[in-house]
Order: structure tokens, then C-alpha cells, then sequence
């Protein structure tokens, strides 16, 4: 079949399998390029990423293996190509990390199934095993809307929505270009308290657990989620809204690892920059906020992707020196900061400027639409350089 994107309302609905292992192969020499770098840290020994096969997850296993060249281990939830359909990017990500690993004689063992479930839990226990290692590294990057409770079954959904009031915001399609207001209502106690079930820290809570139970986490062992801040303008439907909610609790989840680490363990949360997701498309204000900041950032010659901000993170923050056990640099709340460049005052300043001056007519010249459609269709494989999407490719 030719496969060409297929977006719908805003959602990309397959994804191209040549793309995808491209882009995955473009993240890896990135982090390959800088390999002196790397030689010069002490880094992890051995890696399990939860949610491994897209964004920053993604990202992490790549720093891990392919900048310290640590044995790693990753879980995701994916669906496999079938006769008619396409797999989901991260079914094609993994396969071409695991392809890349075995080229480079990296260990690397890559599960798919449900990383909520006390299953998987035990899957990677069983692989920690077989590879003869104990994590000392272990990243939570979960991005599921819902969730499974493991104990009852029941299915958690998670809203984004703001918390006690409407919220009203500027927003912008960005296939389209069409400027909008959006108005999301109130999420109802229910909605709230589910919302903090599916992204808040409980599950990576219990993988930390499940894996020292086991004898599956190494002494001394760090282990980081990640999570994001943004400005103000977006806290009410962000910071201050059910997602907010969720990511308090995870950092308080943070503090409760740490405090109660018979083995040294160290929890962190690391605030990201603001990205393209699969979902970033469909999120109320945060296009437009984006598309700013993008322009803004690609202007000043400070503009990171996935990778770059991984890469940062390991080199500059959690591995920063010859000794492992030397201090993570955080913040007065104890997060890890590698937002700091697009939260500088000078930067959103000027997004501000732009936000206020923002309309159908200037569009173009002050955000950057091409670069978060070109973003989005990157992450499902499309619009990747040296492909040729004219040619049959088996979705498999």
C-alpha cells in the first residue's frame, strides 16, 4: 500500500513504518555523535523505561543505550500492523531500536503490554533476570489517558479539564489555521480524582516497589518521571486543572520514594520542555502556545527536541560527573529543571507579545504552524527526510 497520513480531527490515525525507523535512527546518531561526552560520566549500568516507544520515554532508552551503553529494558503498550492497518508508531520505534541495539551487540529486551498490570510487572522482574542485571536506573513515562486498577479492574479515565470554573482560552487548528476560542467545563470529583489514578505517581509507585521486593533495583538506585510546568496562561486548564492535580501527586509520590528508600533509591521529577505529542493537537490553548514558542525559540537558536532534552538530562543533570553519586542539580521543590529555557523571562515575554498581538492575518509570522504540524506528522512517521512516501510499503 502507499501510505500517506491520515489525520482526523486532529488525531493521526496510522503511521508509516520506514518513517518511523528512521526517525528513531536519527535520534540515535544524535545521541551517538556525542559519545566522548558520555565516556566521560559514570552513567547507569542498567535501564528499565516505562513507556518506552515514543517521545521522551523513547528518547531516554536512547540516551541509555546509546550514549552509556547500558543494557535496557522497555514497556509499552502497542497495537501490531494487521493486513488493512498500520501498527502505531511506537510498534515500529521499538522494532527499530531493538534492530539497532543487536547491531551495536547492545542488550536490550523491549515487552509490549500493559505496564499498568501487576503482569508486566512481573515480566520485567523475569527480564532483569535473564539480562543478570538490577536497574539502577528506572524511568516512569507513562502518557496512557486511562488505566486499569490492578487490584479491581476498574478503568480509570483521565480528563483534561480545568478545576472549580469554565475555563476560556485562544486556540488555533493547526491544520486549518484557524483561530478559535475554546471553552472546556469543569471537570466533576469524579473526573478529578480519576484523572490523578491514571497520570499521578501510585503505579510508578508500586513499580518501584515491585521491583525492590524482587531484588530487581540496585542500591543506590535513581529514578525519574517526567512532567511539565508550562506559563501561566495555560495553568488553568494545566497546572492548576486535573492534570496538575495528577502531576502534584506525582512529585509528591517523589518525595514519598525518596523518604522511604531503605536502599538509597533517589526519586526525581524532571519538568520538560513543552513538546509535540500525539495529543498536543487536540489540547485547549496549548497549539497556539506552542506554535509561539517554537518560532520564538528556533529564532534565538535555543529550540530542543525529544532527544535534545533527554540527551541534557542524562549528561547535564541526572549523570553530570565522574561519580554517579554526585548531587542532581534541582530546584528549591526538589524537581529537575531542563525547562529553564523556554521558562526564561526573556522568552516568554516575547511569547506573550505575540499572544496578544496574534491574529489570522500575522499567523505566520509570529508562531510557527509548519514546524508543530511538521512535528506531529514526524512522530507517526510522515514527512521524514529521505523517505519516499510515493513507494508500497507492507504495513508490516
Amino acid at each position: 500500500m502507499i501510505l500517506k497520513p491520515m489525520v482526523r480531527n486532529n488525531i493521526c490515525l496510522n503511521a508509516h513504518p520506514e518513517g518511523c525507523a528512521r526517525e528513531t535512527l536519527r535520534q540515535i546518531e544524535y545521541v551517538k555523535a556525542r559519545a566522548e561526552a558520555y565516556s566521560r560520566l559514570e552513567g547507569p549500568k542498567a535501564v528499565l523505561v516505562i513507556g518506552c516507544s515514543t517521545g521522551y520515554g523513547l528518547a531516554s532508552r536512547i540516551a541509555s543505550a546509546f550514549g552509556f551503553r547500558a543494557p535496557t529494558v522497555g514497556v509499552s503498550f502497542e497495537r501490531s500492523p494487521s493486513d488493512t492497518k498500520t501498527g502505531t508508531p511506537g510498534w515500529y520505534d521499538n522494532r527499530a531500536f531493538d534492530e539497532a541495539t543487536a547491531a551495536a551487540g547492545l542488550s536490550a529486551i523491549s515487552l509490549d503490554g500493559d505496564a499498568f498490570s501487576k503482569d508486566m510487572k512481573a515480566r520485567v522482574i523475569r527480564a532483569a533476570r535473564d539480562l543478570g542485571v538490577k536497574f539502577d536506573l528506572v524511568v516512569y513515562s507513562l502518557a496512557s489517558p486511562v488505566r486499569p486498577d490492578p487490584e479491581t479492574g476498574e478503568l480509570y479515565k483521565s480528563v483534561i479539564k480545568p478545576l472549580g470554573g469554565a475555563y476560556r482560552g485562544r486556540n488555533v487548528d493547526v491544520f486549518t489555521g484557524e483561530l478559535s476560542f475554546a471553552e472546556v467545563q469543569p471537570a466533576s470529583e469524579a473526573e478529578a480524582a480519576h484523572t490523578v489514578k491514571v497520570m499521578g505517581g501510585e503505579d510508578w509507585e508500586l513499580w518501584i516497589n515491585a521491583l525492590r521486593e524482587a531484588g530487581a533495583l540496585a542500591a543506590g538506585a535513581k529514578t525519574v518521571a517526567y512532567s511539565y510546568i508550562g506559563p501561566e496562561l495555560s495553568w488553568p486548564i494545566y497546572r492548576d486543572g486535573t492534570i496538575g492535580a495528577a502531576k502534584a501527586h506525582l512529585e509528591g509520590s517523589a518525595k514519598r520514594l525518596t523518604a522511604s528508600a531503605p536502599d538509597g533509591l533517589s526519586a526525581y521529577v524532571s519538568i520538560n520542555k513543552a513538546l509535540v505529542t500525539r495529543a498536543s493537537a487536540v489540547i485547549p490553548v496549548i497549539p497556539l502556545y506552542v506554535s509561539i514558542l517554537f518560532k520564538v525559540m528556533k529564532e534565538r537558536g535555543i529550540h530542543e527536541d525529544c532527544v535534545a532534552q533527554m540527551d541534557r538530562l542524562f549528561r547535564e543533570r541526572l549523570y553530570l560527573g565522574a561519580s554517579v553519586r554526585q548531587a542532581v542539580p534541582v530546584d528549591a521543590e526538589g524537581r529537575i529543571r531542563i525547562d529553564e529555557l523556554e521558562m526564561g523571562a526573556s522568552v516568554q515575554a516575547e511569547v506573550n507579545s505575540r499572544l496578544a498581538r496574534i491574529s489570522s492575518d500575522n499567523l505566520g509570522e509570529l508562531a510557527d504552524l509548519e514546524g508543530f504540524r511538521s512535528d506531529f506528522l514526524a512522530i507517526h512517521g510522515f514527512g521524514i527526510e529521505g523517505v519516499d512516501y510515493e513507494a508500497e510499503v507492507a504495513s508490516r
